[in-house]
């Protein structure tokens, strides 16, 4: 995922530096805010469930059930979420975002279960 989204940075730099017109033109002012939404929140996203994923060792007690449901709510809402932004860039009319754009809030509210189980749920160990 962290790879997914650095390239699209790239290749959004890229784009830049070319001045295309898909990217750059004043009617794709909205195509350019939601695929930079998209970039960012991947990439942010990506680094957040490689957080997630490191500190499982860090809690106590034996592998409970709520970790596997915690893991797959942030993995399905940070893939949903700055995809939602990215396919509701691909066409625009006007200002309009293509109708993709709807799973972006569909992600969000997956990830933000997925951090109330992480934060209900997660007990330092003791030294």
């Amino acid at each position: 995922m962290l790879f997914v989204f650095l390239t699209m940075g790239l290749a959004l730099e890229i784009m830049h530096g070319l001045k295309t017109r898909l990217y750059l033109d004043v009617s794709s002012e909205s195509r350019r805010l939601l695929w930079t939404l998209a970039h960012a929140h991947g990439t942010l996203l990506g680094l957040v469930n490689i957080a997630f994923a490191s500190s499982l060792t860090a809690v106590e007690g034996p592998e409970p059930s709520w970790r596997r449901s915690a893991s797959r709510l942030l993995l399905w809402g940070s893939l949903l979420l700055p995809t939602g932004f990215f396919l509701g860039g691909l066409v625009v009319h006007g200002s309009d975002p293509w109708i993709g754009v709807l799973l972006s809030p569909v992600g969000a509210v997956l990830l933000i279960a997925g951090v109330w189980i992480v934060a209900r749920h997660v007990v330092p160990k003791r030294r």
